[in-house]
């Protein structure tokens, strides 16, 4: 049920938009295409199959997953970068329209990328302030009704520092406010990244500081936390710790970590999958939601690679290949909605790639 009273958070002409929109994107059996990749990052995904990083290549790639029939069965919103937001296809037709016309709610990447937090041992912040509000009123009109801020934390032997909690924490929160401000839906991503030798324990740990340190920014910002969605990453052991934690064990680990600093007014936690492989990404999922535990959000998934990467190869950049890449990334599509319910069972097998999809101190 939407708030109809505001408490601390403010109220503004889009007070039941945004909750509605959000309670929308975080439907049952539905999950986020994150396809908001920047011109470099996907011209990287472009390179690994000898295609070159030109416009059409680009808009080629993205259409391919927004045309798979059926795709809004398992889908209730796509991030976008700028270009694809105002691109349209060689009929003239816009991607916003061809998307809109599934019912599937667009969102729109709006941070510049990291920069170094001066004072820390190569910790981040996140640019891209000036102009946010006005960029986001114009996306707005544009069709976009969610939007994206991605923060990067690492865990080290001084890391995530204090300084670098606080600072990403009251970021995402600035930018959510400023976001509901203009009747987008903020989805709050504070990633702390795989990279390293930490243990489970030491990313329970830091997701628990990092996500709490968001929520106490968030209320100071007087941000309406029923028209937000979490974008977390999943707690695991760092990628060069030389030991892999079953899906169970991810799951119990991550569901704790949430219920200790996620508020139930939160309508969907929507997990990154950070450079996990594809199958991995599902499996991890689902183990959350098969589990007894009583959750008051929504679990589900916000994936970019564990959900284009089985697709890309299966293209290869031929359109000859179009149909056979579309089946791959609705099968994943349809494994990732499946472990929103607890229901992947054995679904996974032979449906995607089983290879570790980690890509060090990982940007968009």
């Amino acid at each position: 049920m939407a708030s109809s009273t505001s408490g601390n958070a403010a109220r503004n002409q889009y007070f039941d938009e945004l909750q509605k929109n959000a309670k929308f994107i975080a439907s049952a059996g539905k999950g986020i295409l994150a396809a908001d990749e920047s011109t470099g990052t996907i011209g990287k995904r472009l390179a690994s199959i000898s295609v070159p990083n030109e416009e059409p290549n680009r808009y080629a790639l993205r259409n391919l997953l927004f045309s798979s029939p059926g795709i809004e069965n398992y889908i209730s919103g796509v991030i976008l970068y700028e270009e694809t937001l105002y691109q349209k296809g060689p009929d003239g037709i816009p991607v916003v329209k061809q998307l809109q016309d599934k019912g599937i709610l667009l969102g729109i990447k709006v941070d510049k990328g990291v920069m170094p937090l001066f004072g820390t041992d190569g910790e981040t912040t996140v640019q891209g302030f000036d102009g946010l509000g006005a960029r986001c009123a114009e996306y707005y009109k544009a069709g976009a009704r969610f939007a994206k801020w991605r923060a990067v934390l690492k865990i080290g032997p001084a890391q995530p520092s204090e300084l670098s909690v606080h600072e990403n924490a009251y970021g995402l929160a600035r930018y959510a406010a400023i976001c509901q401000d203009n009747g987008l839906v903020p989805i709050v991503e504070p990633e702390i990244l795989m990279d390293g030798p930490h243990s489970l324990n030491d990313c329970q740990a830091a997701t628990e500081r990092v996500i709490s340190a968001c929520y106490k920014a968030l209320s100071d910002h007087h941000v309406l936390l029923e028209g937000t969605l979490l974008k977390p990453n999943m707690v695991t052991a760092g990628v060069d710790s030389g030991k892999e934690a079953s899906p169970e064990e991810v799951g119990a680990a991550t569901l704790q970590a949430l219920l200790r600093s996620v508020p139930p007014a939160v309508p969907g936690i929507h997990f990154l999958s950070g450079g996990q492989s594809e199958e991995q990404a599902s499996a991890n999922l689902n183990a959350m939601n098969a589990s007894g535990t009583p959750k008051p959000w929504a679990l589900s998934f916000s994936y970019g690679r564990a959900l284009q990467a089985s697709a890309l190869k299966a293209w290869g950049g031929k359109k000859d290949n179009e149909g056979t890449a579309q089946q791959a990334f609705l099968k994943r599509a349809e494994a990732n909605s499946l472990a929103t319910l607890g229901k992947l069972g054995g679904h996974t097998n032979g449906t995607g790639q089983g290879e570790s999809l980690h890509v060090k101190n990982y940007s968009y």
